[in-house]
């Protein structure tokens, strides 16, 4: 239901209740008189009772009467989020002697009752915000291969950090890995399940580090233009989702401009930034994290029994080391302001087929356990003696689907 169809609904509703001679603006002048005056008379005159209850009905259907434009573009705010720009700008600056009645808020909460008795409003109180986690974690079960780790930090820390009533951070994710493992199809499948429009959406941001800060000699600027798009990205949703793709390669000044969104209690004049949420997309560590997977296979044990301790052990070992990288020597890490590093193990040659499965799946097209060894062949694994582990991951595995079309 759209906002002006919404309006002509209540605007309806409280029409009819003013033609029922409820509204003191039309019906309550002692001029105005008729068949209504006469048995309102004979009721209050045969009983004291009745009238104190006609003069309490007539008064709360008097405030329905008393609701003007401003009245309903609240109503249309709170219930369809609309036209609240409009209503914003009203708060900050009224018009003289304006205010909501108490009795007109109860009538406002009433109607926005009704109208969510239909479905129509948002559980989460924003409309462009979804917070599906059990949609997040089905598909990240469902499309996300050889990564136990990965998805069972993304979805816990997630969950609970929605859950949160008052968060004491932003919730800071870093993810790790070489390239084609699912870091940035993580990411996306994060703002897909917490956002009605997905990266599209207006409480979304992503920065690529060599597109949008690709000269240092202007970082200056561009940290003033980052911090302003936080804030006022912040300022426009609540919870905002924020995410860094290749972030080895932003230059620290920048980095330590992102910190203060960061920090506990995190908060800046009148916005509060303790509802947000920062990805990192990086390949550093991605070397360790290979060799941790290697070693586990060469000792014959299964991938799944690497702890997300012995990985995030091995991270912070390395991010820690003197480094030229512009992550490392940030302050994001001696001050504790990465919740979890997010490990994305190598993808192994099942791994690769599955992919495949999923980009015949999403094209509508059939495909044989032939088509995907067939694509999983022509990707290139390491080491040279073992050759386990795909070097490009997944990626460009949909693009070689082509190939192998009729």
């Amino acid at each position: 239901m759209g906002r002006s169809t919404l309006l002509s609904c209540l605007g309806l509703a409280a029409c009819l209740l003013l033609l029922l001679g409820g509204s003191e603006s039309l019906g309550s002048q002692e001029e105005q008189q008729g068949p209504w005056e006469e048995d309102r008379r004979a009721v209050t005159e045969a009983a004291p009772w009745a009238r104190a209850r006609y003069e309490a009905v007539k008064k709360h259907l008097g405030a329905v009467g008393a609701l003007s434009k401003q009245y309903w573009q609240y109503l249309a705010c709170k219930v369809s989020q609309e036209g609240c720009e409009e209503e914003g700008k009203r708060k900050a600056g009224p018009s003289p002697g304006w205010s909501l009645p108490l009795v007109g808020q109860d009538y406002l909460e009433i109607f926005s009752a009704w109208y969510c008795s239909f479905g129509k409003c948002c559980k989460t109180g924003d409309c462009r915000i979804v917070n599906n986690i059990t949609g997040l974690e089905m598909d990240l079960n469902g499309q996300l291969h050889g990564q136990h780790l990965a998805k069972e930090v993304v979805i816990q820390a997630v969950r609970r950090f929605l859950q949160s009533p008052q968060p004491e951070k932003a919730l800071v994710l870093s993810f790790h890995g070489w390239s084609g493992t699912g870091k940035n199809f993580v990411a996306r499948m994060v703002a897909s399940h917490l956002y009605r429009d997905g990266l599209k959406s207006e409480c979304v941001r992503v920065f690529i580090a060599l597109f949008h800060f690709p000269h240092h000699k202007y970082v200056d600027s561009y940290k003033v233009q980052l911090e302003k798009q936080i804030s006022e990205t912040v300022q426009l949703c609540k919870q905002s989702l924020f995410i860094f793709d290749e972030a080895e390669k932003l230059h620290f000044g920048l980095l330590d401009t992102i910190k203060p969104f960061m920090a506990h209690n995190g908060k800046k004049g009148q916005v509060d930034y303790r509802r947000s949420i920062f990805l990192f997309l990086s390949n550093i560590g991605g070397n360790t994290i290979n060799e941790v997977a290697l070693d586990f296979w060469r000792a014959g044990r299964a991938r799944e029994e690497i702890s997300l301790e012995l990985l995030e052990q091995r991270l912070r070992l390395e991010l820690l080391q003197p480094a030229e990288n512009s992550y490392a020597r940030s302050h994001l890490l001696e001050e504790n302001l990465i919740d979890f590093f997010v490990p994305f193990l190598p993808l192994e040659y099942h791994h690769v087929k599955l992919c495949a499965r999923d980009a015949f799946l999403a094209r509508g097209l059939p495909y044989t356990e032939a088509a995907l060894d067939e694509v999983a062949r022509t990707m290139v694994f390491v080491p040279k003696e073992e050759k386990l582990f795909s070097a490009q991951g997944c990626k460009s595995v949909s693009q070689r689907i082509n190939y192998f079309l009729p």
